[in-house]
């Protein structure tokens, strides 16, 4: 079952419709609503893989805040209680009380929070608050503020009364024991967002999609640097194929932990043809070298690649690596003779498997540099 957030009943006539039903056994997903909305295609801002973190929480009684960030889908385990009850793979507060006998519940603006650092600060394009297994203890509501702050501010600098916060998702009825999809617009590029729970509950993950803008000042004292990497603004644009994983794995930092941390594509049937993935620089680069890593990747590695690019949306393709023989499970190495001026690339796989990472090393070029400061302004950082 698929929805999106602004579905969810309202709760002026019945507070609970937006309830699960209480597990039933078997299959904990089962009755799980999704969500497809196609921002979720653009890369995860609040990735633990690009350095995001939860910072603070008022309130992590029942499950710890981290687990907001979690790769992986939450789990749930009927069976397993601890000294303060279930334990549940999410973040979850107590239940909130009112101020004496008389007004047992608490006061319509009372509320719950946690504070999440941005992986890659930029431009956010949708956001999914997952309830997974929360079923009647969700919060009734969420709402969600983004900020933008230099450096690496703390609680007390971000919860400081001169920080400006934008609420860019008003409290709205969330649905437990659901993926809450919610479409961001505007074009602000934000650093650290306040997650809200109204006025308790709890929360499995949070995913939060966008455009990564990374700051000018940085790349520029770093001089050379991974054009392609997600870090630095480097987006996939499409694929022949995303059947195992999704194309933007090849341009997260780090290394590959284990097969399914790359792209892998399914076996290809049709003689004469291969699989490709295209991909957008921040702004326009010249590269001087290229890594092409298979770790991993053993019987299901790419047997050869080529790598092309394009300067500019109309410009023609042409040869950066010419067709070449790959390794399993191997960093490969291909410096330039020339450097090669390019604002996109395209990579081909022969005839098909998988790639774990890809970098393309290199720096900005003049007129490079420029657009992306521009759009760095725009962006009001």
């Amino acid at each position: 079952m698929t929805f999106d957030a602004s579905d969810a009943p309202a709760l002026d006539d019945d507070p609970h419709a937006n309830d699960a039903a209480p597990y039933g056994g078997g299959d904990p997903y089962a009755d799980y609503r999704t969500f497809t909305g196609t921002f979720t295609e653009l890369v995860d801002l609040a990735d633990r893989r690009l350095g995001a973190g939860v910072i603070a929480a008022n309130d992590e009684f029942f499950a710890q805040r981290e687990n907001l960030l979690v790769r992986e889908r939450a789990v749930f385990d009927p069976e397993r209680f601890g000294h303060k009850g279930k334990i549940m793979d999410g973040w979850e507060t107590r239940r909130r009380r009112g101020a004496d006998a008389a007004r047992p519940f608490p006061a319509p603006d009372e509320h719950d929070w946690a504070l999440i650092r941005l992986g890659a600060p930029g431009i956010i394009r949708g956001i999914v608050v997952d309830t997974a297994h929360f079923r009647g203890n969700y919060p009734q509501r969420v709402s969600v503020l983004a900020t933008s702050v230099q450096g690496s501010p703390g609680p007390e600098e971000l919860l400081a009364d001169d920080v400006k916060w934008d609420e860019i998702v008003p409290p709205t009825p969330v649905r437990g024991h659901a993926a809450n999809g919610f479409e961001i617009t505007g074009g602000r590029r934000y650093t650290h967002l306040r997650l809200c729970q109204h006025p308790d509950g709890g929360v499995a993950r949070l995913r939060v999609h966008g455009e990564v803008v990374p700051d000018p000042s940085w790349l520029a004292a770093l001089g050379t640097f991974d054009l392609i990497s997600v870090l630095n603004g480097g987006s996939y644009e499409d694929a022949s194929d995303r059947f195992y994983s999704s194309p933007t794995q090849i341009i997260l930092p780090g290394t590959s932990r284990k097969m399914d941390d790359g792209w892998e594509n399914r076996r290809r049937r049709v003689r004469d043809t291969n699989d490709w993935v295209r991909f957008r620089l921040p702004a326009q680069g010249a590269v001087r070298a290229v890594e092409i890593d298979t770790a991993y990747l053993l019987g299901n590695a790419a047997g050869w690649i080529a790598l092309q690019g394009r300067d500019g949306e109309t410009g023609e393709w042409f040869e950066i690596i010419p067709r070449t023989r790959l390794r399993p499970d191997t960093p490969h190495r291909f410096p330039l003779r020339a450097q090669a001026v390019v604002t996109h690339v395209r990579l081909d796989a022969f005839p098909d498997g998988g790639v774990a990472r890809m970098r393309l090393h290199g720096s900005l070029t003049e007129s490079g540099a420029a657009e992306l400061a521009a759009r760095y302004e725009e962006s009001g950082a």
